[in-house]
């Protein structure tokens, strides 16, 4: 009888709403503090937190059955949230299955754009940190390696990348058809990480010239701004002034709304007859999603977009599930390889093992 087994539990945009998503979502420091918890978890011998704008998903090798369950009961208990609420979008995979998932995410097949490389890089960096931390030993490090593999492998012989289309663009085609042409629209784009400037760049993309950054770093909007060829707006200003746009692309990580609807509803009342399109990017969401109801304000969220996006995917399914014949038969490769070590017990909890602080310091199977 087996002893053990090799888990992803979470919750994901296939299942989950955006309005729970938002309720499940860690920050950087709320995901150190888990983990913390977790690495004392009696059972739970390694684990990797992977947290999104699209996904929560804990990753572990545990010593019995009900450590997986363990695991969503502690996540529920530090985020306040209902476990029978989460029971009913909770992803639960275990052993090839659980494989095959990691592989797919890492792939961007499981990804709300499916073949965004975005989530390659961040699956990259949630395993570091838990290697680093000393919370993944030698089940995790090989089935991660593994999987990052079989994840350029996916892309390298399959066309899930070409033709992609991505969130930024979607928003870039509707603002078109808002305002029939973007020359003289004027973006005010509040937020300077990656995600914000990769739509700020597809809306200059398409002849967009007006553009204003905002953050609440000062300093990083002045210097997004100049990469842009943009102007930069005091953070605080973002009400008073946010009649002067025509675009608002919101991609902060606040944790709370930063446009209310009093502040979008008076902005509106300065220019009655020219609509307002607002992208909101942002997990947490960044707008007050009641905004919708104004008349000649249009608002679009992640899920909003990604949901436009996927109408115009059917032609890409064959590569789909080229791909994920890939990642099916690399996963049974892996299991056939790390089952017995999943399966014995193990003496030492995360929080036991020695911290390494280098990635690199475990040589990558092959």
């Amino acid at each position: 009888m087996s002893t053990g087994n090799i888990f992803v539990i979470g919750a994901t945009h296939h299942r989950t709403p955006i309005e729970v998503r938002e309720r499940l979502a860690l920050d950087e420091d709320g995901t150190t503090a888990l983990r913390d918890q977790l690495a004392n978890l009696a059972g739970l011998r390694e684990f990797t937190v992977v947290s999104t704008c699209n996904r929560i998903e804990f990753y572990g090798v545990a010593a019995s059955d009900d450590v997986a369950e363990q695991v969503g009961g502690a996540f529920c208990r530090w985020q306040n949230f209902d476990p029978a609420e989460f029971a009913r979008f909770q992803l639960d995979l275990r052993n090839e299955a659980a494989l095959q998932h990691l592989v797919e995410v890492a792939a961007g097949l499981d990804s709300q754009m499916l073949g965004e490389t975005e989530i390659f890089g961040q699956m990259k960096q949630a395993y570091a940190s838990a290697q680093a931390a000393g919370h993944t030993g030698p089940v995790l490090n090989r089935a991660f390696q593994k999987a990052f593999q079989a994840a350029k492998q996916v892309r390298t012989q399959t066309a899930i990348t070409m033709g992609q289309v991505s969130v930024a663009n979607v928003a870039v085609e509707l603002a078109g058809t808002i305002f029939g042409g973007l020359a003289d629209a004027r973006i005010l784009l509040l937020g300077a990480g990656e995600i914000g400037e990769k739509t700020a760049k597809a809306f200059q993309s398409r002849g967009a010239a007006s553009l204003t950054v905002a953050s609440r770093r000062l300093v990083r909007a002045m210097e997004l701004a100049t990469t842009l060829g943009a102007s930069a707006l005091p953070y605080e200003q973002r009400e008073a002034r946010l009649a002067e746009f025509d675009i608002v692309v919101c991609a902060t990580s606040a944790p709370d709304i930063i446009l209310p609807r009093a502040a979008v509803q008076a902005a509106m009342a300065r220019r009655p007859d020219r609509p307002l399109f607002l992208i909101d990017q942002a997990l947490p969401r960044d707008i007050d999603p009641t905004v919708a109801e104004l008349e000649n304000v249009f608002l679009y969220n992640l899920d909003d977009l990604a949901r436009i996006a996927q109408e115009n995917l059917a032609a890409r399914e064959a590569e789909t599930l080229k791909g994920r014949a890939i990642a099916g038969e690399k996963a049974r490769a892996l299991w056939q390889q790390i089952a017995a070590q999943v399966t014995v017990p193990s003496a030492a909890p995360a929080s036991e093992r020695p911290r390494t602080s280098d990635a690199a310091s475990i040589p990558e199977s092959r």
